[in-house]
């Protein structure tokens, strides 16, 4: 990388700043608002030069890491709209501008930060405005069923009441359920009802970002300053952050600090906490303190019901839309993967009709969809099946497959046999020599075992249920 003065370029800097605003639109859409706020947006396209667009960032890291990370995405996006541009090339232009919605403090406009500054110090930015809340997110577009409801009723206390009665609320589930869109309903509520309380959302990603460049420039007085000052603080993927020990040193001051304020947390991760591998054991008791939610997998109805709310929102914007009701029903049974699927299924079926002039109908559907349905008709394998089972009990695979007769290798075993007579279609000897060449009679065993206790034993059933959509997604 090389450092350049602000202001160096070769091309019209209105013909560059249109191309860059297209390529944050693409770019929008395939990362999310978030990533691109967070990451993207304080880069700035600021030359073409031959085949290269050179794209500059105000420091090494943020440089680094856009180039690491994002670096392809953004040239396929460039590529679309100037074919002949074959690289993207990196420059560090340290007085270069930040992200707009980080406001200065003490009414300071952001100019005036960095004068006197050599480069001028990330770190010594003011607090996060909460990153870009998604207009689309509230809690009126969220559809609740039975897998997600008691998240629902957590986020709707959280955002409705004053007082941090439940301190923190962790939410946990697969990709896709509705972490993240119930976290910027909260988000949204407090904005609305309570625009004096000081709300900060971000991921873990970008809370780990700050705090190195804080490190960085010998700054960590004002990130405590900063990040301590909030009323409400909500942390996106908080698994992000396992394994990086100086990172959860100060996540976990800062939780405490706030905590002891008896200020709002809420956190999300895609495991519960004690199931995050890397994560610090005073983090993950800490995180357990207050409510822990699991957001299960969707069922049939709640998809479905997903489906009808986002075909009346395109109904109501676009008078000419017509699907055969069969249609919905259908999508819902076959795509059970993750909501963020579903509702893209839907999105390109309009888009395939509204472009074609035709009413969408079943025969459309399996044509428009072909390769979402084919992965949908996925076939679980036992080695799959063994992967998620040792997962959820936190287990080896090796465990499943030992001669170990304990009853907390023996039972997850047994459902692991269970799940392979329902989900395969391999006969008895072909389950029994996948764990470990167990005679057949075993597996019947087990079979029946589990069958029994799933009709008295409400957590094995629930747990089973959650597995066997986790598999079939």
């Amino acid at each position: 990388m090389e450092n350049r003065g602000v202001g160096e370029n070769s091309a019209s800097s209105a013909g560059l700043e249109q191309l860059w605003e297209k390529t944050l639109e693409q770019a929008r859409h395939e990362l999310g608002e978030t990533c691109v706020a967070q990451w993207i947006y304080p880069v700035k396209l600021t030359e073409i030069n031959g085949d290269s667009a050179v794209l500059a960032a105000a420091t090494g890291f943020l440089a680094d890491w856009v180039e690491r990370n994002y670096g392809r995405q953004l040239l396929r996006i460039l590529q679309k709209q100037r074919p002949k541009i074959k690289r993207v090339r990196f420059t560090i232009e340290p007085g270069l501008g930040g992200n707009p919605d980080m406001a200065a403090p003490n009414g300071r406009d952001r100019a005036a930060k960095h004068e006197g500054k050599n480069g001028g110090n990330p770190a010594d930015e003011a607090i996060l405005q909460s990153a870009p809340l998604d207009p689309r997110f509230t809690f009126d577009s969220f559809v609740v069923g039975k897998p997600n409801e008691l998240a629902h009723a957590a986020a709707r206390r959280v955002a409705e009441s004053a007082d941090a009665s439940f301190n923190p609320v962790f939410l946990y589930g697969g990709v896709g359920l509705g972490k993240t869109h119930l976290m910027h309903a909260i988000g949204w509520h407090l904005k609305q009802t309570r625009p004096n309380c000081r709300v900060l959302y971000l991921s873990a990603e970008y809370f780990m970002y700050r705090f190195v460049q804080a490190l960085r420039y010998r700054d960590t007085l004002t990130f405590k300053q900063q990040f301590r000052s909030v009323d409400v603080l909500m942390v996106d993927d908080v698994q992000f952050i396992a394994g990086k020990e100086s990172t959860q040193e100060e996540f976990f001051h800062t939780f405490n600090a706030l905590i002891d304020q008896k200020k709002q947390i809420v956190i999300s991760g895609d495991r519960s906490p004690e199931r995050i591998d890397g994560l610090e054991e005073r983090i993950c008791s800490r995180l357990q303190w207050g409510l822990v939610v699991d957001i299960h997998p969707t069922d049939y109805e709640l998809r479905l019901g997903i489906l009808q709310s986002k075909a009346e929102a395109i109904a109501a914007a676009n008078p000419n839309f017509e699907m055969d009701p069969k249609v919905l029903e259908f999508l819902a049974h076959r795509i059970s993967s993750n909501v963020r699927v579903l509702e893209g299924a839907l999105t390109r079926l309009f888009a395939f009709a509204s472009l074609i002039g035709r009413r969408i109908t079943m025969d459309m559907t399996q044509e428009c969809l072909a390769d979402l349905l084919r992965t949908a008709d996925r076939k679980v394998t036992i080695e799959e099946i063994k992967r998620k089972v040792a997962d959820h009990y936190n287990l080896r695979m090796s465990d499943l497959t030992s001669a170990r007769r304990a009853r907390a290798v023996a039972r997850p075993r047994q459902v692991a046999m269970f799940l392979a007579k329902s989900l395969t279609s391999k006969s008895l000897p072909e389950i029994g020599r996948g764990f470990g060449g167990r005679d057949h009679t075993t597996v019947i065993h087990a079979v029946n075992k589990i069958s029994q206790l799933r009709e008295t034993d409400s957590q094995l059933a629930d747990d089973i249920e959650m597995l066997r959509r986790m598999l079939e997604g």
